[in-house]
């Protein structure tokens, strides 16, 4: 699956370090994943949650952080909406970025 963009994660890693190993662990796995379909996806990672409008939230780092990705399933593409802490995570509405 092709994971754009990989700017925004050297980015939250810039001001947030400790989740450099897990989070480009994650881009690696998606990066390699095909996934056809919500099942196959939540084969490969166990945690994901749809939250509707084609966006999925992934736990990073033992949910200290999380990633939110619009994943289209047809042409093999996922698009980064959203990298930061839970805590700010509960503050957006990730259905609509």
């Amino acid at each position: 699956m092709c994971v754009i963009s990989y700017s925004s994660i050297r980015e939250f890693i810039k001001v947030h370090p400790d989740c450099s190993v897990a989070l480009r662990s994650w881009y690696r796995r998606l990066a390699r994943k095909k996934p056809g379909n919500i099942h196959e996806l939540k084969r490969a990672f166990p945690g994901v949650d749809y939250i509707g409008n084609k966006r999925f939230v992934f736990n990073i780092r033992g949910n200290k952080y999380r990633v939110v990705a619009l994943i289209l399933f047809g042409p093999q593409k996922a698009y980064i909406r959203y990298i930061g802490t839970h805590a700010d995570y509960d503050k957006t509405n990730c259905k609509e970025i």
